[in-house]
C-alpha cells in the first residue's frame, strides 16, 4: 500500500500562477478591504459590491495556469495516496491533475444559496444580484467568509489524523483553524514546511523539515525527500 501524504497548501502555491492575495499588514485584497468583501457583514453592507469582486476573481481565474508547484504535486500521486486541504478557492489543483482536494474556505466556481447552504451549484460565469435558488433566494459566491464556520474542517481533521507524511506548502500558518490541522498528526509523522519566509511553528512535537524556498522550487526539493522514504 501507499503511504498516505497530506497536503496543506495556501496562497503561495498560487500565487507564482499570477493570483494575488491579500496580506496581513494592509488587509487589502485586490486593492479591497477584505473586511468589505469576505465577511458576512461586508455582504449585508454592499452584496453589489462582494459579488462585482468575485466576478472579477473568477474572471481572472480563466486567465492563469496551474504551475509546477502544482502539477508535482499532482505527480506525486504515482508514489503515494495523496490529500490535498487548500486553504485556496481555485482549481489550480485539480487542473494539474490532483484527485483528492478538499478546499477548506469554498471554491471561487460555485455558489450557494443565502438560505440554504447546502444548496450548492457550478458557476462558471457572472454571478448578479437576482440569481435565485429554486425558492426565490439569493445566491451568494460558496466562499467561507471571516467569522463563518468551517464545514469542511472536521473531514480535513479526519484525514489529517491518517497521514504518514504532513506538507505545508505556502501558507503563513496564521490563518485558524487550519493553521492548527498540524496538531492532529501524530506525534511521528515528518512535516515538510515549504515558504520563503517561514514562521516558527510553536510547539510542534513533530520531526520538522523546513524547506525556505518558493513552492515551485520546494515542491522539487519535497519530491527528493519523500521519494528517499520509498
Amino acid at each position: 500500500m501507499k503511504k498516505k501524504l497530506v497536503v496543506l497548501s495556501g496562497a503561495g502555491i498560487s500565487a507564482e500562477s499570477g493570483i494575488k492575495t491579500f496580506r496581513d499588514s494592509d488587509g487589502l485584497w485586490e486593492g479591497h478591504d477584505v473586511m468589505e468583501v469576505a465577511t458576512p457583514e461586508g455582504w449585508h453592507k454592499n452584496p453589489e459590491l462582494v459579488l462585482d469582486f468575485y466576478n472579477k476573481r473568477r474572471q481572472q481565474l480563466k486567465e492563469v495556469q496551474p504551475n509546477l508547484g502544482h502539477q508535482i504535486l499532482a505527480e506525486l500521486e504515482s508514489h503515494f495516496e495523496v490529500h490535498v486541504i487548500t486553504q485556496n478557492v481555485d482549481d489550480l489543483h485539480e487542473r494539474a491533475g490532483s484527485t483528492n482536494v478538499l478546499h477548506l474556505h469554498g471554491e471561487l466556481l460555485k455558489v450557494r444559496s443565502t438560505k440554504n447552504a447546502d444548496y450548492i451549484l457550478d458557476w462558471t460565469e457572472d454571478l448578479n444580484f437576482g440569481d435565485f435558488d429554486e425558492n426565490k433566494n439569493q445566491l451568494r459566491p460558496h466562499i467561507v467568509w471571516f467569522g463563518e464556520e468551517v464545514p469542511a474542517l472536521d473531514e480535513a481533521i479526519a484525514i489529517t489524523k491518517t497521514a504518514d507524511f504532513f506538507a505545508v506548502i505556502g501558507t503563513s500558518l496564521q490563518v485558524y483553524p487550519a493553521a492548527g490541522l498540524i496538531d492532529f498528526t501524530a506525534a511521528d509523522v515528518p512535516v515538510f514546511y515549504i515558504d520563503p519566509k517561514p514562521n516558527k511553528i510553536p510547539n510542534i512535537r513533530n520531526p520538522l523539515d523546513i524547506i525556505p524556498e518558493v513552492a515551485s522550487q520546494g515542491m522539487e526539493t519535497l519530491k527528493k525527500k519523500l521519494i528517499a522514504f520509498i
